[in-house]
């Protein structure tokens, strides 16, 4: 039965929510950390996998080492990349421990994470959860799956088109939880006023166009914005809909408050030089 309730996550400037869609329980888990005292987010979102519910308490850990991390406050003194980095390779060793205590069931996960501090942003992805980030409707940056579909794309066998519904979409190359030691892929940018990112799993992107995923990051309603988005994830994926899960972040246009601060100061400075003139005459 298609469950089509979604879990919200509101914090400023990001919405964020999550579907189980067809599936029988939701591996999908996000978590949205914000500091404002340092102007700092981090978002995580990873999707589970392993049967036997593996794959919830697989996506559970990494959600928990991303909480345990920021609250430690080392993302504070450490680069962005580093910290991610340390993230992932965290995430991937207490799933390794956790899978000597279950008694069935191989608890893997993918995982991406996005860093903000003030004007600046990184990110670190491992598996088929995407990042986007967007400059109005244009793409600026995607991140390339872990997935022999994604393999078959580079070497011009599909299109990319075809590699939401390919049948060697879901074999991962790479995943957190495995035998090795996870290789993360790494991003970052200079933000500028207008600029949007996204993070999904692939139960979203294999339903929704790069296009209705641009307009996401710049509507006048966000949360409306991404529980109607959800419900067309639900609705294109049919019974057999994969769990979804989705976080949308804009990037705050402080210019006008930069342009007023500099016109009022400017204005008072006028305004101060005008009264001496009057004293002086």
């Amino acid at each position: 039965m298609l469950d089509e309730q979604v879990d919200l996550c509101v914090s400023p400037l990001v919405v964020a929510g999550r579907v189980r869609g067809g599936r029988a329980t939701q591996q999908d888990e996000l978590v949205c950390l914000h500091a404002p005292d340092a102007d700092a987010r981090l978002l995580v979102l990873a999707d589970g996998m392993g049967g036997d519910g593996a794959g919830e308490l697989a996506a559970q850990t990494v959600v928990g080492v991303a909480r345990q991390m920021w609250e430690q406050g080392s993302w504070r003194e450490q680069p962005g990349p580093l910290f991610l980095e340390t993230l992932c390779q965290e995430a991937h060793a207490q799933l390794r421990r956790l899978r000597d205590t279950l008694a069935s069931g191989e608890p893997h996960s993918t995982a991406v994470a996005l860093l903000i501090q003030g004007n600046r942003a990184c990110w670190a992805h491992v598996g088929d959860s995407r990042l986007y980030r967007f400059q109005g409707g244009r793409c600026l940056e995607q991140t390339q799956d872990h997935s022999v579909a994604q393999l078959k794309r580079q070497r011009g066998d599909i299109s990319e088109a075809e590699l939401a519904s390919d049948p060697d979409q879901h074999k991962l190359l790479r995943g957190l939880g495995g035998a090795d030691a996870p290789v993360v892929d790494h991003g970052l940018a200079t933000l500028r006023p207008g600029q949007a990112f996204v993070l999904c799993s692939d139960g979203v992107w294999e339903h929704l166009s790069t296009r209705e995923l641009a307009e996401l990051g710049f509507a006048r309603d966000q949360q409306a914005a991404l529980q109607h988005a959800l419900a067309l994830v639900v609705s294109r994926g049919g019974e057999h809909a994969d769990n979804a899960s989705l976080v949308v972040a804009r990037v705050a246009d402080t210019g006008w408050i930069r342009r007023l601060m500099i016109w009022m100061g400017s204005t008072l400075t006028g305004a101060a030089s005008a009264r001496r003139d009057d004293v002086a005459a």
